[in-house]
């Protein structure tokens, strides 16, 4: 069930009104039953393996509680807790592996046999990914890892428990939830908010319009020249490349502000996943505001561990390397991927390195940081190399991305920006000039917010016949410019297949 669907237009209405109808202490089982209806809607039988990864990480939070209270032996309890939380990772990340990288590892171990002469293997293992499988097991982990620290408190009621995976908001593509947080929220008592409910239904809406408004007719373009590079070289890759970064931040921000704006109109809190990433200073920056629960797993449940930056400066760009190459693999089982994380992690480490050298540069040619237009400058660059690293995100192959940028250097063709071409790439003249128009929107929204200032408490502080009137313009722009025409695909969201 999409969140840009019929069906959960439908769906939400009716779970929303009977959650506030019945009594509290039934609530998290209404939830539970909605959340796995929710999930069952794509594949009844996968929710089997969201219940496995549910089960085993319940034990292993129990187990783990039960040898600090149990067991007297400091050694013999730290032991057997170790034991613990490392099967549950080991498990929860075989069943990852199973299901999303066994036929990557097959086809990998096949190119060295091959180069060795011996027999390549050929496993009868056909299998789908099941949607949201990364983000429901890396939020079950993080529980697991949290009891076994101490930061959270073990849940006894494993209803609850299951509810905490599966919550359907973000049960498919985040924002990855805290134990410390949902679960806190899950036993409290939430009653019905206008205020509350206004704000969450405003995010969805800003999450609508992202998504049906602007990404889903970015893609249009975007598909057609990544999908067909031999034809499109040069200057089309540039364009390419810029607009899919704006299909993957209103694709998977609008999927993040449905979702938390979904939360909200029922008394839950989930985490921001997004901050302005495009207004970022530097790459490093960028990933504070980018994906920002993916982010903040990486750095607390492998960074941190693996010694973070306590270590010297080798070891902190070493783990640095470690997580943005993990990173990139999570994010799909492609040698792209892996491509894709490790410019992000390498870029960190440059501009790490090179922080002397800018400062000496800075000092000697008397540049004021603080001025407009040396913050453009930084955004600007950072943009680049983002947008850089977007081609081998968005690539089919590795292959096919160098390719794409190799074209970029060796096509020329600029004139494509001015002689009408943009217009035969799936848009034409008007939908083109407005989904440029749709982009424009959203930096401005986002640049309001970069500098301090919020759109919905404006509104909020203005008359009621202006509020009215914005919350329906809100509405109509999404229901009449948003891609729900038969030219059209109905579109899944991008990290759905994460």
């Amino acid at each position: 069930m999409l969140f840009n669907s019929y069906n959960f237009l439908i769906f939400f209405p009716i779970v929303t009104l009977i959650y506030f109808l019945i009594p509290h202490k039934f609530r998290y089982l209404w939830l539970l039953a909605s959340s796995y209806y929710f999930y069952m809607c794509w594949n009844a039988k996968y929710a089997l393996i969201l219940l496995a990864s549910t089960v085993i990480t319940y034990v292993s939070g129990r187990l783990i509680d039960r040898a600090n209270n149990k067991i007297t032996d400091e050694k013999k309890r730290t032991r057997q807790k170790k034991i613990y939380v490392a099967l549950s990772v080991v498990i929860n990340l075989g069943i990852l592996f199973v299901f999303k990288y066994f036929d990557f590892a097959i086809e990998n171990i096949n190119r060295v046999l091959s180069a060795l002469n011996i027999q390549i293997l050929n496993p009868s293992f056909d299998i789908v990914l099941p949607v949201g499988i990364s983000f429901y097991i890396f939020q079950a982990l993080g529980y697991t890892i949290d009891v076994y620290r101490g930061n959270v408190a073990v849940e006894k009621n494993f209803l609850k428990y299951a509810l905490f995976v599966s919550f359907f908001p973000q049960l498919l593509a985040g924002p990855i939830g805290r134990a410390k947080s949902i679960l806190t929220q899950i036993n409290e008592r939430h009653d019905f908010d206008s205020q509350r409910v206004k704000d969450g239904l405003l995010l969805m809406i800003w999450g609508g319009f992202q998504k049906i408004v602007i990404a889903d007719r970015v893609v249009v373009v975007v598909d057609t020249i990544f999908n067909n590079f031999p034809e499109y070289g040069g200057m089309y890759i540039v364009v390419g490349a810029i607009l899919f970064a704006f299909q993957i931040y209103c694709d998977f921000s609008g999927y993040s502000m449905i979702a938390i704006g979904a939360a909200k109109v029922m008394g839950f809190e989930l985490m921001e996943n997004f901050n302005c990433p495009y207004f970022s200073m530097s790459v490093a920056e960028f990933w504070r505001r980018w994906h920002i629960s993916l982010s903040s797993w990486f750095r607390d449940y492998l960074y941190i561990p693996l010694g973070g930056n306590r270590k010297g400066k080798l070891r902190k760009y070493i783990n640095i390397m470690i997580v943005f190459l993990v990173s990139g693999l999570w994010h799909g089982a492609q040698w792209s991927y892996v491509i894709w994380g490790g410019l992000n992690g390498a870029f960190q480490i440059i501009g790490d390195r090179l922080k002397g050298v800018r400062d000496w540069l800075v000092k000697k040619l008397h540049v004021n940081r603080e001025t407009a237009s040396h913050k453009i400058y930084k955004i600007i660059t950072t943009f680049i190399l983002i947008d850089f690293t977007w081609i081998f995100f968005r690539a089919s192959s590795a292959t096919a991305a160098l390719k794409m940028v190799k074209s970029i250097f060796t096509t020329y063709n600029p004139w494509i920006l001015f002689d009408g071409s943009l217009f035969e790439l799936g848009l034409g003249r008007k939908e083109f000039q407005f989904m440029i128009l749709s982009i424009i929107i959203l930096l401005i929204a986002d640049f309001i917010k970069w500098k301090g200032h919020s759109v919905r408490e404006w509104v909020y502080k203005q008359e009621r016949w202006f509020r009215w009137a914005f919350y329906i313009v809100a509405i109509l722009v999404v229901l009449v410019f948003g891609v729900w025409g038969p030219a059209f695909d109905e579109s899944s969201f991008i990290y759905f297949q994460f």
